[in-house]
């Protein structure tokens, strides 16, 4: 049986980045960049103001107080008319061009008016040094240089950044879309009240849930009931997306028929079931084509497993489609907020709740009853990794923390 690194390490080994498209930069939010892009211009593109007050000779500003001529008024958007010599001054505003001759601006808090006379001013400061409130052409960006590299996540900073200069389309990697395709005969949809032996769907709604929030297009399938011809038409129907994500039918049961009917549709087996704790049912494959193969998960029925295997192996593959490096979940240190009596032969995924105090992170346990017991992720935002051997954890101990999709991210 596979180790986690092990499994995840076969999933990515079959996961390429999907091919990149061009996008209207309002619609990039969220995707990844496929190639660098440039600036066209300088950033500033003239020598700017960064306060309102008067642009200046920085050596005409001498203790005791200066008086110097206003010869103009520049606000943001104008263009100086006229060139500051010493011994004179432009008022102006934040934002706009700097006047040639002046190297620096003094804050309007830092004046005021000679006698009321608009055309004179007095310069409270003792003195001032060149560049002083101004920002230079160029000093953040020059033209021809990187303004966004391949391979970042597009955030409101990145798009503002390319907007500033000129970057109205953008080549990126798509959103996946992901097919979820429930299976069982016991599921019923979740408006409807369940019979003696039945339960609600409610694996599709965390499992769209969770491809929203890793980035991706979820595609709901509805469910499958526990029988080859219904199976092999929604599977059928699950291929047409960039990914199918099937729950339940991949144990060992009698009607457990997700792996043969995968086959049947030409998918090829990588692996099934993986030595973790919840999640051992775990299977993989891939339906091979010309141009971009076909990833498929089997996820186990039980919710909880579901949601472990979906964070653990699903979200690091959709990140791999979407060009997000690296892929892999990340984990972090954190203390634990009390004891705790660990007892597993399998690596063990407990979720619990990550809070930050005074002291940094802090991570407590989820009263937690097994793989079924969906209700006590509630107010959960992560997984603490517990390995393979009993443990006894006193209270300030460090463990892993893997963080669920979205969160403290």
């Amino acid at each position: 049986m596979l180790s986690v690194a092990e499994a995840l390490s076969r999933i990515l080994a079959e996961t390429q980045a999907l091919p990149a498209v061009t996008l209207p930069l309002g619609d990039a939010l969220g995707h990844v960049l496929a190639a660098d892009v440039l600036s066209d211009m300088d950033s500033p593109p003239f020598d700017k103001a960064l306060m309102d007050g008067y642009a200046v000779v920085a050596s005409d500003i001498r203790s005791g107080g200066t008086r110097l001529e206003v010869i103009e008024e520049v606000t943001a958007g104008v263009v100086p008319q006229r060139m500051v010599a010493s011994g004179e001054a432009t008022r102006i505003m934040t934002g706009a061009p700097l006047p040639e001759g002046a190297d620096a601006v003094i804050k309007v808090e830092e004046t005021e008016l000679d006698g009321g006379d608009p055309r004179q001013v007095r310069i409270l400061a003792d003195s001032t040094l060149p560049g002083q409130n101004l920002i230079r052409r160029g000093t953040n960006k020059r033209t021809g240089e990187v303004v966004v590299q391949a391979g970042t996540l597009l955030r409101a900073q990145e798009l503002a950044a390319l907007a500033e200069m000129g970057c109205h389309e953008v080549r990126v990697f798509p959103q996946p879309r992901v097919a979820v395709l429930a299976t069982g005969d016991e599921l019923v949809p979740i408006h409807s009240q369940p019979q003696p032996g039945q339960i609600r769907n409610s694996n599709e709604t965390m499992l769209c849930a969770q491809i929203k929030q890793a980035g991706a297009i979820p595609v709901p399938l509805g469910i499958a009931r526990d029988e080859r011809s219904e199976l092999a038409a929604r599977i059928d129907a699950g291929l047409e997306a960039d990914v199918l994500l099937l729950s339940g039918g991949v144990s060992a049961g009698v009607l457990d028929l997700v792996p043969s009917e995968l086959q049947q549709a030409g998918v090829e087996q990588i692996f099934h079931k993986v030595n973790v704790k919840p999640g051992k049912p775990l299977w993989f494959g891939v339906l091979r084509q010309s141009d971009q193969s076909k990833l498929v998960f089997g996820l186990p029925g039980n919710p909880v497993s579901s949601m472990v295997t979906f964070e653990l192996f699903v979200r690091p593959a959709l990140r791999r489609l979407m060009g997000v490096d690296p892929a892999e979940p990340q984990t972090v240190s954190v203390r634990l907020a009390h004891s705790h009596s660990h007892r597993d032969d399998r690596p063990t995924y407990f979720p619990a709740s990550i809070s930050l105090t005074g002291d940094g992170l802090s991570v407590s346990l989820a009263k937690w009853h097994g793989s079924s017991d969906l209700q006590s992720t509630v107010g959960t935002n992560g997984m603490v990794a517990f390995p393979p051997e009993p443990i006894e954890y006193s209270a300030g101990d460090t463990v892993e923390v893997i963080r669920w999709s979205g969160e403290f991210s």
